[in-house]
């Protein structure tokens, strides 16, 4: 694709790889889900390359960027990262886009910077429900413990999530989703690392729908009909008419990023 190029960032201690393509005047920024990169935002361009100038960033733990403060990410660190890249391209505000677990982020952002944000497209966003074993992982220092032993002997986490599926407490397309989540070592201490390190960037709804109403934030949330991890059900009791917001369900899964959501997304979007 045209008018892409690497991207990088330097913050404190730490350096942020990412992508930039498009030429719009208006900036969209993204971010990606777990085990991605910004560079899956590049599918936009088409679609969006005109309308906006994109800059994707690269979380720790992916890409090429590297995490050097020892200490988990803040909100307050989203916006800084945000503020720098304004002052590069020379604007004020931007419009956002979160898909996965960048959903949450996106949120985290909204929290932070609500009063600038022109567009916010959440695309099967994470953020919308909390997810028990993840706060039980994430906020407490037992279940962080347990965490990291799982990391490393995960046997008795595979003998449970067996008897979850069997009991009915898992789906089909959760079981199978964890499953590959955690089959291998390198990819079990990803989710260690990833979670552990982003575990501060649990956005509130409440105050998140408060702002989109009182700053008019144009919303597009966009769900997979067949997503069985954050299925559509999760956006219709978040979007409940207090903040502007419109709603689109696709005929696909979880994986929704391609050009043709671009297309999507510009036709959705208003001026």
């Amino acid at each position: 694709m045209k008018n892409k190029v690497d991207f990088s960032l330097t913050y404190l201690n730490s350096e942020f790889s990412g992508m930039v393509t498009g030429t719009g005047a208006n900036l969209l920024i993204c971010f990606h889900g777990f085990g991605e990169s910004g560079s899956h935002f590049r599918v936009m361009e088409p679609a969006l390359g005109n309308i906006f100038t994109i800059v994707a960033l690269d979380m720790p733990f992916h890409g090429k960027t590297i995490w050097n403060e020892g200490r988990p990410v803040q909100k307050e660190d989203l916006a800084a990262l945000v503020e720098k890249i304004l002052g590069k391209f020379g604007k004020q505000t931007f419009s956002l886009m979160g898909y996965s677990m960048g959903g949450r982020l996106a949120l985290c952002l909204v929290e932070e910077m609500a009063a600038r944000i022109m567009h916010l497209v959440m695309v099967a966003p994470d953020g919308l429900k909390n997810n028990p074993w993840h706060l039980f992982a994430t906020q407490t220092k037992v279940g962080n413990r347990i965490f990291l032993y799982n990391t490393h002997q995960p046997a008795l986490f595979f003998r449970l999530l067996t008897l979850w599926r069997r009991w009915g407490l898992l789906n089909e397309s959760v079981y199978k989703f964890a499953f590959y989540s955690m089959d291998k070592a390198e990819k079990r201490r990803l989710v260690y690392d990833v979670w552990t390190v982003m575990r501060k960037l649990m956005p509130s709804r409440k105050r998140c729908k408060r702002l989109m109403a009182r700053y008019n934030i144009d919303t597009l949330l966009i769900f997979g009909r067949y997503d069985r991890v954050i299925p559509p059900a999760f956006g219709e009791r978040f979007a409940d008419g207090t903040f502007p917001c419109r709603m689109l369900v696709l005929d696909k899964g979880h994986q929704l990023l391609s050009e043709e959501l671009g297309f999507i997304i510009g036709k959705n979007i208003t001026s």
